[in-house]
């Protein structure tokens, strides 16, 4: 990808959010959803990591993670 192009228009993004929550939306909302989105992931993998070791798996399989998606979800509820 070549510097400075966008991934993404920060204005679509920000009528999308403000649209679907009804509510008026800070200038840098795009970031701080990424950001949150990227925790949620990290959350995720952590908590499926446990669970595997846990079942006694070797590695982090589909079912862990399925496992625990609900619990992580539950704790980013917003």
């Amino acid at each position: 990808m070549a510097a400075g192009q966008k991934l993404y228009p920060r204005a679509t993004v920000k009528k999308i959010v403000k649209a679907h929550s009804k509510c008026n939306v800070t200038k840098n909302v795009d970031v701080l959803i990424f950001l949150d989105y990227a925790l949620f992931l990290q959350t995720l993998m952590k908590e499926a990591t446990i669970n595997a070791k846990q079942a006694g798996e070797r590695g982090i399989s589909a079912k862990s993670v399925q496992k625990v998606t609900e619990m992580s979800l539950l704790k980013f509820k917003g």
